[in-house]
């Protein structure tokens, strides 16, 4: 189990202060784990080395929001595998000649190869790091962590905090993605003896990795008494890997452009709070000023240092102003043009989603969801629940609950056509005072998907015009106050209020699709993670008398 230094914790405050000397020694200290994770889950692509770069840049940048300083760890992994899949989602579909290339088609070059050459493995530890080319993308990511976590690297939470995941949860994913390793590994030792069988079966192969032909392989070794007897002696993968270093950072690895922050303003905003010291702080780029790095018992090490940009210089102020001719001048005993000033128009915050989109593809995965700054929620309203150990709900026309805080919480929808069905009046949102977004849909589906065949889970219930599709589970960050109203008409609505974490909403939207339990698909990331991020429709900061009265819109002023 990794233990962590006695002093991680006062680097970690020190560098969310601003101190430029801990954040080199953040950089310095969790760049090789961040490498070796990224590297694994991504095999070795040439693009490794900027998801590292943008995952130590938005580490570094996003310091001042990290409120549990000892959970840092878990919040860098987690940030990583998040880049992990962005990579990911950014280059699906988009699988090109240049990728071979660039050396995606050898062997040798990637990061299996870079393992088995660094560390020196040999026998069944270099079978099984061969093994790992066979597992699928989403093997990979879970791969990519359970290797540090046999290594003593990483701990189980930490682990879980990666995939977005309870840890009951994340040791599911492990568990399959150990299964089809095992899978592999007996691929990998038929493949250095194949039958006459085998060589005929592998004829049509063209000798890449893949799952296909994983299945296909593993088919015939399970039902090939000579290949099946070939693996019989293989030691359980977790046993060989325990104990295994880092992959060392390539030497010449540079971690300029991308990484970025805003120290001072990360140390006022981690300090004081001051929420004018962002606009005047010093934008500082971490540049390399020597990078070396060397297999110490295993581990690598570089040398890093903080260079500040130049400041910026002052507007320039023109030589010659020119005047105004005497004519053009009013006379003393002409009165001066009126001046007529228009009203300014309010600051408005959010972005528009009146316009119905459509339901993302079953398998495409959300979309990496910023991670905003918690504390509490407290519900409170004419029927509350949850005093009776469940959440709060409004079931009922006129039922309403108050949200104030900050933080996550959820909505969970009930459209309860078969007990009666008819108008919707759509559930608003009054008396905002602070902000309030929406910041992601999940729960498996959304409630125009199909919970049989051709009838969805809102039956024959029509939204109104330009409504957004309602999902399962809609997730919100409030900070401030805002009560929520249920005003259901002839059809039964039933509304669940909750409050929740941000890795409770991750582990949602990230839920891989079962129809088997009527998981339709992933969830969707709506936030942008600043103030263009989409805020509820029908939401207002007045109290009108009749809360059904709220236009359908989903912008409002700043203040």
């Amino acid at each position: 189990m990794y233990a962590q230094p006695s002093d991680a914790i006062e680097t970690v405050l020190a560098a969310r202060s601003g101190d430029p000397r801990a954040i080199d020694e953040l950089v310095r200290r969790y760049l090789p784990l961040v490498y070796n994770i990224a590297g694994r889950a991504l095999d070795g692509h040439p693009d490794v080395d900027d998801v590292v770069q943008e995952t130590m840049a938005r580490a570094v940048s996003g310091l001042a929001g990290l409120r549990a300083p000892e959970s840092f760890r878990s919040w860098l992994v987690a940030i990583t595998m998040n880049q992990v899949r962005e990579w990911r989602r950014a280059r699906a579909g988009s699988f090109t000649l240049l990728d071979e290339a660039l050396g995606m088609a050898d062997p040798a070059a990637d990061f299996t190869g870079l393992t088995i050459m660094q560390l020196g493995l040999s026998g069944q530890r270099k079978e099984t790091a061969e093994a790992t080319r066979w597992l699928d993308p989403d093997d990979q990511e879970v791969l990519s962590l359970w290797w540090l976590e046999v290594a003593g690297e990483l701990s189980r939470a930490e682990l879980a905090a990666g995939l977005g995941l309870t840890e009951q949860h994340a040791a599911v994913r492990v568990q399959r993605m150990k299964q089809r390793l095992e899978a592999s590994r007996a691929v990998v030792r038929a493949l250095a003896a194949p039958c006459g069988e085998l060589r005929a079966l592998l004829g049509g192969w063209d000798g890449r990795p893949s799952g296909l032909w994983r299945k296909r392989i593993s088919r015939h070794v399970q039902e090939c008494p000579h290949c099946a007897n070939a693996h019989a002696d293989l030691v359980p993968a977790d046993k060989l890997l325990a104990g295994l270093t880092l992959v060392a950072v390539p030497v010449g690895f540079a971690l300029t452009s991308l990484l970025k922050t805003q120290a001072a303003a990360t140390g006022a905003a981690g300090a004081a709070g001051a929420a004018g010291a962002a606009g005047s702080a010093v934008v500082k780029p971490i540049a390399v000023a020597a990078v070396g790095a060397a297999l110490v018992t295993g581990s690598a090490v570089a040398v890093y240092t903080l260079q500040p940009d130049p400041p910026p210089r002052p507007a320039a102020i023109p030589a010659v102003v020119a005047s105004s001719p005497a004519s053009a001048r009013p006379s003393p005993t002409q009165p001066s043009p009126r001046k007529t000033t228009k009203k300014p128009r309010p600051r408005l915050y959010g972005t528009t989603v009146d316009t119905v989109d459509q339901a993302p593809p079953e398998n495409a995965r959300p979309a990496a969801l910023p991670e905003r700054p918690e504390g509490t929620i407290k519900i409170t309203g004419k029927h509350d629940y949850s005093r009776f150990g469940g959440a709060p709900q409004i079931n009922h026309r006129g039922d309403y609950v108050t949200l104030t805080g900050k933080g996550y919480f959820q909505v969970r929808w009930g459209v309860l056509y078969h007990n009666r069905a008819g108008d919707f009046p759509p559930a608003t949102w009054t008396g905002l005072k602070g902000k309030l977004f929406h910041v992601a849909s999940g729960g498996g589906r959304r409630l125009d998907d199909e919970s049989s065949p051709g009838v969805t889970w809102m039956g024959p219930v029509k939204l109104p015009r330009g409504h957004q599709q309602m999902w399962q589970n809609e997730f919100y960050y409030l900070n401030g106050t805002v009560t929520f109203h249920n005003n259901e008409g002839t059809t039964d609505v039933d509304l669940n209020v909750s409050p929740k974490t941000w890795r409770e909403v991750w582990a949602d939207i990230t839920t891989r699709p079962d129809r088997a339990k009527g998981i339709i698909r992933y969830g969707l990331t709506r936030d942008t993670g600043n103030d263009r991020a989409p805020v509820p429709q029908y939401l207002t900061r007045a109290n009108p008398a009749n809360p059904v009265d709220v236009p359908q819109r989903s912008r409002v002023s700043a203040s």
